[in-house]
């Protein structure tokens, strides 16, 4: 008799990693997605920054993108449609230490790009956003078309 054991948690890890070898994602140990120096490469990753909040009222979609250490001007917001994209850059600071081993390197620089498809088309013409204290804030009002209607129910 065998006394083998199941863990449903190893047995879980291990899938993820045959599928990550399967499919190409392969990561060094420690480096946990989307919090990691990948996100700001091209491919899969680099639609995980900036972290987002959405939401919606009967009017608008309401974004909020935390994006602590862009410089505002390096901010692009585009709307196609239904389709926003948040593009920017994130500098190094100048203080960038120089050390002969890193211990740690969680603080990454370089270009991002996110797109996000909305569940209805937006006027893009009222479209607004602001950044401040490290967040993007963006309003997108709904096209005409897109926002619920009310339609009378008449009694004979």
């Amino acid at each position: 008799m065998s006394s083998w054991t199941l863990n449903i948690f190893d047995e879980v890890e291990r899938m993820r990693r045959d599928m990550d070898r399967l499919l190409g994602g392969h990561r060094p140990a420690g480096w946990s997605f989307p919090f990691s120096r990948i996100s700001f490469l091209p491919g899969r990753a680099a639609r995980a920054y900036p972290l987002l909040n959405i939401g919606e009222d009967a009017d608008n979609f309401h974004i909020h993108a935390l994006a602590p250490g862009i410089d505002p001007k390096t901010l692009d917001v585009s709307i196609t449609g239904n389709q926003l994209t948040i593009s920017g850059e994130k500098k190094q600071t100048g203080e960038e230490i120089q050390p002969e081993a890193f211990h740690r390197s969680e603080r990454a620089a370089g270009r991002f790009v996110r797109s996000i498809t909305l569940t209805a088309d937006v006027d893009s013409a009222r479209v607004q956003a602001g950044y401040s204290d490290g967040l993007l804030r963006i309003t997108l009002p709904k096209a005409e078309a897109a926002k619920p209607r009310r339609i009378q129910v008449s009694a004979s």
